[in-house]
């Protein structure tokens, strides 16, 4: 499996830009191509997609972790690119006519489910894999404990990546193997002092492959 972080506050390469927003790139033999999110802004998000030789005509379906600008942004602009997208999964309160919307934990496909809905706010996305799930947040607006005891219903948690906002009860990560923070997370200093081992930088252009 392989993960691509399209779009971050931050970038890992030079000819990448960096904006507020996240979005991320999901692909594996097994299951459909899957962008989580789609940043804030459509033209930075297909430049980067091209700079990091992602074909938008290859998304087969998008996951939208919750309304704000900065996540649902760049969707206009990718769906006039490519219009045949099969799916489209929303949180309920977004509640957008002709898409998939998903309330309660929700297996997707077989390797892939949503938390549903929380707090009435954010859904993330889980990937089981052979070392465990990896969960994509959005922003993590909801608490944390319960983002992950909503994904525990599933397996073990391996890894996480994305938005972790203001999260700051760093006990709840002791048992993850991999942390990745992105975008609006304001405790990353932190974090990679308590879990130097585990800690992974974030940035568009970070490519974070699953074995």
């Amino acid at each position: 499996m392989k993960i691509s972080i399209v779009y971050d506050n931050t970038a890992l390469r030079k000819d990448l830009r960096s904006d507020w927003g996240f979005c991320a790139f999901v692909e594996d033999e097994n299951m459909p191509k899957i962008l989580f999110d789609t940043g804030a802004d459509g033209k930075i998000l297909l430049s980067n997609m091209k700079k990091l030789e992602i074909d938008p005509l290859s998304i087969e379906e998008i996951f939208i972790s919750h309304l704000h600008w900065d996540h649902v942004g760049g969707l206009s602009e990718l769906l006039k690119i490519n219009p045949n997208i099969k799916k489209i999964y929303v949180p309920f309160s977004m509640d957008l006519e002709n898409e998939v919307v998903l309330k309660k934990p929700t297996k997707i496909h077989e390797n892939i489910f949503s938390t549903g809905e929380l707090e009435g706010i954010e859904q993330s996305m889980g990937l089981i894999t052979k070392k465990g799930i990896v969960l994509i947040v959005g922003c993590s607006h909801p608490y944390m404990g319960t983002i992950l005891d909503t994904a525990k219903k599933f397996g073990k948690i391996h890894a996480i990546i994305g938005g972790m906002h203001g999260f700051s009860e760093f006990e709840l990560f002791k048992d993850i193997d991999l942390i990745c923070p992105t975008h609006c997370t304001q405790h990353k200093k932190e974090l990679k002092e308590i879990y130097p081992q585990k800690y992974l930088e974030g940035g568009a252009g970070r490519i974070i492959e699953i074995k």
